[in-house]
């Protein structure tokens, strides 16, 4: 006959170990359920899209690439947050919305999308390196082999004239001045215009070749698997190339270079990239 003691001992145990065994499944549920919403969360960050509803979202950085063409902007107000699309207007905020405290924001109209932008602002820009080689075929085409980041201040420096100076604040598209290995950052244009064409045009003239993306795209460009863009899903960390260049910026002859000048009459400029530098408006969200 069973002791009653180890009887009701061994029920204890029993007991003991079921209750840690539900509350072990519980943890586990918990912290399953974590995962699966952390790892959403980590998606939704990556996911990208190419159109918007049409609207006024507010950005917090932007990239350009000059093989792709393809500018990457982060909206604070989109979700997915993040923008891939070519052929973006830009456009300077007007004095009004600077009074106002407009941060730069990004307009979707009927299709058209225009980036509005503070003097300061600057665009991360990756640059490719492009060299030509033979293939296996024994046929010459162009290769990028390395990356080199920079960045690119369309409406920095003085406005050169009222005329010049009106229609900064209407959307035009622009291309990047010529791409200089060691400056770390680009002040300018090197072309513009009302329709992308008329831009490429512009720099054309002005540099005597076409843009680098135009070179990519004419030679149906190569590129290395080490040559790839490499950007973080969270747009306040950025990863950098040890290529990274440094040095200062390079202007067009639209607009005056004046990161020699002295800045005592002007706001600090930030030492990041994007609009972080600018108090967003208290509004917020996106305002159709």
């Amino acid at each position: 006959m069973i002791n009653p003691i180890f009887r009701r001992s061994l029920a204890l145990l029993i007991i003991l170990s079921l209750s840690w065994t539900t509350v072990a499944c519980g943890t586990s549920s918990q912290q399953q359920s974590q995962r699966s919403v952390d790892n959403r969360n980590r998606s939704e960050q990556t996911r990208t899209q190419s159109s918007l509803p049409d609207g006024k979202y507010e950005v917090q950085q932007a990239s350009y690439d000059d093989v792709t063409g393809e500018y990457r902007i982060f909206l604070l107000d989109a979700n997915p947050p993040i923008l891939e699309r070519e052929g973006i207007k830009m456009a300077r905020l007007t004095p009004e919305e600077e009074e106002q405290g407009q941060s730069s924001y990004l307009s979707v109209q009927d299709g058209e999308y225009s980036l509005h932008i503070d003097e300061d602002f600057r665009i991360e820009y990756f640059h490719g390196v492009a060299e030509t080689q033979t293939n296996s075929q024994g046929q010459q085409e162009r290769v990028i082999v390395r990356r080199e980041s920079s960045f690119w201040s369309p409406f920095a420096g003085a406005l050169a004239g009222q005329a010049v100076g009106s229609m900064l604040f209407q959307p035009r598209h622009y291309v990047p001045p010529a791409y200089e290995s060691g400056r770390s950052v680009m002040t300018g244009y090197g072309g513009a215009g009302t329709s992308y064409s008329q831009a490429v045009n512009d720099y054309q003239d002005r540099n005597q070749s076409a843009p680098p993306v135009e070179q990519n795209r004419q030679a149906q460009v190569r590129t290395t698997g080490s040559a790839n863009r490499s950007t973080s899903s969270n747009p306040r960390v950025r990863t950098r190339d040890s290529s990274r260049s440094t040095g200062s910026g390079v202007g067009s002859s639209t607009l005056r270079n004046n990161d020699r000048s002295g800045s005592s009459n002007r706001r600090s400029r930030s030492s990041g990239f994007g609009s972080g530098s600018r108090r967003r408006s208290t509004g917020g969200g996106r305002r159709r």
